[in-house]
C-alpha cells in the first residue's frame, strides 16, 4: 500500500484527521482527538501503529513478521506493522478500520452520535 493511498483511507473515516503531536517524523490520525493511526512515514519502508484487540493482535503478530508488538505503545494494544508488501492491502484496511472501531466505542455515547451523523450512518442494525 503506498503512502498516500493509506493517507486518503485514514482521512475518509467520519471525523479523522491527521495531527503530528510528537514531531515531524509521526504522522498521527486521530478521531475526537484519540488516535487510531500512527504512520512512522520517514522511515523506508513506512510502518503504521494500530489498536488491536490484544487476542487478535497475537493472532496477527504469529501470521506475519511485519506485524510486531506496537513501537513505543502498549504491547498488549496495539500493533506496528511493517508495510513492506507482505501483508494484503484488504487485511492492513480491516486492521485500520478495527483501530478506527475500537477507539470510537471508548467514546462518549454522544460523541459516537455526533460521528454517526457525519457519515450519515443512521445505524440500521437497530431498526
Amino acid at each position: 500500500m503506498e503512502l498516500e493511498a493509506l493517507r486518503h483511507y485514514l482521512k475518509a473515516k467520519p471525523g479523522a484527521y491527521e495531527d503530528m503531536p510528537f514531531g515531524p517524523d509521526a504522522l498521527v490520525t486521530k478521531v475526537m482527538k484519540k488516535m487510531f493511526c500512527l504512520i512512522a512515514w520517514e522511515s523506508e519502508p513506512f510502518s503504521i501503529s494500530l489498536k488491536c484487540d490484544p487476542e487478535y493482535a497475537q493472532t496477527l503478530r504469529s501470521m506475519y513478521p511485519a506485524i510486531i508488538p506496537g513501537y513505543h505503545f502498549n504491547k498488549d494494544h496495539w500493533n506496528t506493522i511493517t508495510i513492506d508488501g507482505s501483508i494484503p492491502d484488504e487485511l492492513i484496511c480491516e486492521m485500520i478500520d478495527d483501530s478506527y472501531q475500537l477507539v470510537v466505542s471508548k467514546l462518549p455515547k454522544v460523541r459516537q452520535m455526533e460521528l454517526k451523523s457525519l457519515s450519515g450512518n443512521d445505524d440500521a442494525s437497530n431498526k
